[in-house]
């Protein structure tokens, strides 16, 4: 059963630069055809796909998000994490690490979500 599990500050100020992990078990983060994407909630809306590191290849990023967004992955750790700079209060959302291991198909995991706001 893999596991998923999101960490990082609730709150952040303008112009700073959000900082978010998710810590992985159940499964190694170098395993084949796995993919481990960030996805957020804004308060009303929908789900926006943020960006997503693959088993082998670069990292990927919404192209809304792509000048603002650094995802990485440490793998002693089996996490990866999230940076997004210049946040201001259209960032305030929830924030969910997601995990693609389908094989011959998606198959997903979610982490429970954290919330982060933006306010000084």
């Amino acid at each position: 059963q893999v596991q998923l599990q999101e960490s990082g500050p609730g709150l952040v100020k303008p112009s700073q630069t959000l900082s978010l992990t998710c810590t992985i078990s159940g499964t190694s983060i170098t395993t084949n055809y796995h993919y481990w994407s960030w996805i957020r909630q804004p308060p009303g809306k929908g789900l926006e796909w943020m960006g997503a590191n693959p088993y082998v290849g670069s990292t990927y990023y919404s192209p809304s998000l792509k000048s603002r967004t650094s995802i990485s992955r440490d793998t002693s750790k089996n996490q990866f994490t999230l940076q997004l700079s210049s946040v201001t209060p259209e960032d305030i959302a929830v924030y969910y690490c997601n995990a693609d291991v389908g094989v011959d198909g998606p198959f997903y995991y979610w982490g429970q979500g954290t919330q982060v706001t933006v306010s000084s």
